[in-house]
């Protein structure tokens, strides 16, 4: 993980889609879309690039629109009527619910990361994170919010890459995705009541949510819940190796049509 930079050009890219991700892979076999968390973009996935046989989509979610309505439906159109696998990590994942909600039946399974259904309202938050970003900038902003999320034993190579990242994104994009966040909706009832697979997966350290808050929604059926241990809200960046089998598993559940 620490041996490449996010802003390296994937080899295995076949094009840039317009919104600044990546479309890597075959077209054959489950499609993946790999939805990012704050405050990064969709090269947060660059090792995970090769997930799936179907190929990967991970578009950049702050310029489909204002809303996470917004996002959803220009994930929906960059895929087109393609069923496909939802991953998102932290307000990637509340994205990935959208998406399932706007496109039930094409939406094959989710897995949340580091991410919940619920909602509860913090404008103050919210406003903070905001007033931050705009007046000290995001090298700031990592500083307060995103590098505590981390887990203790975090790799220092891991950490740079994010910081990295991070601080290569614009404020006015991060703004937009801050807002976007905390005025998301609440889908408990949809992610309880949508029949296909849902998987959840957090880190034993994660806080944001507590990975028994993220795991609620883990009590209807077709659900599964996965704790890795030693390990903070960014799951695919801090245990790639589990992370990647984890989604693996998934993606054989699906194809063989299993719950």
């Amino acid at each position: 993980m620490s041996g490449f930079h996010f802003r390296e050009v994937a080899r295995t890219a076949v094009q840039a889609n317009a919104v600044g991700g990546a479309v890597w892979g075959s077209m054959s076999g489950v499609r993946v879309v790999l939805l990012h968390a704050l405050p990064f973009d969709g090269r947060m996935w660059q090792a995970e690039r090769d997930l799936a046989p179907g190929g990967v989509v991970a578009p950049s979610l702050y310029r489909l629109g204002e809303t996470l309505e917004d996002w959803a439906q220009g994930v929906i159109a960059l895929v087109g009527d393609e069923p496909v696998l939802v991953v998102g990590c932290s307000v990637g994942g509340s994205c990935a619910l959208e998406v399932a909600r706007a496109a039930p039946d094409q939406v094959l399974g989710v897995v949340l990361v580091g991410a919940k259904a619920g909602v509860r309202p913090d404008p103050v938050l919210r406003d903070e994170a905001v007033r931050l970003l705009i007046s000290k900038g995001v090298e700031a902003a990592w500083r307060v919010y995103w590098r505590p999320l981390f887990g203790r034993h975090a790799p220092e190579g891991v950490l740079t890459v994010a910081r990295d990242l991070a601080v290569d994104q614009e404020v006015e994009d991060l703004v937009r995705e801050v807002r976007a966040f905390h005025e998301r909706r609440d889908l408990t009832d949809f992610a309880l009541a949508w029949p296909r697979p849902i998987v959840v997966i957090s880190g034993d350290e994660d806080r944001t949510p507590l990975p028994t808050t993220a795991a609620r929604i883990t009590a209807a059926p077709n659900r599964r819940f996965h704790l890795v241990e030693d390990c903070g809200h960014y799951v695919n960046l801090e245990r790639p190796i589990e992370f990647r089998s984890l989604v693996a598993e998934t993606i054989g559940r699906i194809s063989g049509g299993c719950s």
